[in-house]
């Protein structure tokens, strides 16, 4: 849009080159997982950062890039905040039943199967590395949307959202929220926006606040304020529904 573009090819541009460096980014970081898979993630993004700091020609340094207007789908022009909601709100929504369908088709069940029995999964004769590249790739492709919403919102991007700093913060959420459950993540994510932009405006010290919040998380929910509140729910209801012992009547002589 900056170089003269219209809207239709920016976005469709994005769509691709999210896709080509979400493969990339899996070609150097799939044969690892855990801690390993998640440092190269993190050293790949910081590479692009870097990128995108020194690339002035393209990103302004600093300055980063200003996006003057929006696009009108359907002649629907999203320049006012309300219908720039209601078009977030549907692609949200749709991106969630995406990603719950995923999740509930057999390929879903098969992705399961290999972060649990990867070995197993290969002796069936799944493709494990294949089946890996493929969730990649629908998770890039969903954080190419998200990255759109973000710029479309903000109309401005700069080489500061690539920094670590938005990495971890994003990978808190997931871990805040409770990893490998599909409502855990946007619970984390509006954890931390509710903090950053409401929380903040009362407490001067809104990191603090945010960090003790994550500590307190991990060690009395270390699976997630999901799966805890619906561990703690289970107890809950498992304990009312006991029965209840009933003392033995004395007997009169």
């Amino acid at each position: 849009m900056a170089a003269g573009f219209g809207h239709t090819f920016a976005i469709i541009s994005a769509l691709v080159i999210g896709l080509v460096f979400t493969a990339g980014f899996a070609a150097l970081s799939l044969r690892s997982i855990g801690i390993s898979f998640i440092m190269i993630t993190l050293a790949l993004g910081e590479i692009l950062w870097g990128l995108a700091y020194r690339w002035i020609s393209l990103t302004n340094g600093d300055n980063g890039v200003n996006v003057s207007s929006r696009p009108a789908p359907f002649g629907i022009a999203l320049n006012s905040a309300t219908a720039f909601y209601d078009a977030t709100l549907i692609i949200f929504l749709i991106a969630v039943a995406s990603v719950a369908i995923f999740v509930r088709s057999p390929f879903g069940a098969t992705l399961c199967g290999t972060r649990d029995q990867p070995r197993r999964m290969n002796a069936l004769g799944y493709h494990v590395l294949m089946i890996r590249f493929g969730a990649f790739m629908f998770s890039g492709l969903l954080t190419a949307v998200a990255g759109i919403l973000f710029v479309y919102y903000n109309k401005f991007i700069s080489p500061q959202t690539l920094a670590l700093t938005s990495s971890a913060e994003a990978l808190l959420m997931v871990i805040s929220g409770g990893a490998g459950t599909l409502l855990g993540p946007i619970v984390g994510a509006a954890l931390v926006v509710i903090v950053k932009n409401v929380v903040s405006a009362y407490v001067v010290r809104w990191n603090f606040m945010l960090g003790a919040i994550f500590v307190a998380i991990v060690v009395f929910m270390p699976e997630g304020l999901v799966p805890g509140v619906a561990r703690l729910f289970r107890s809950a209801v498992r304990k009312i529904k006991r029965p209840r012992a009933v003392p033995a009547v004395e007997r009169t002589p």
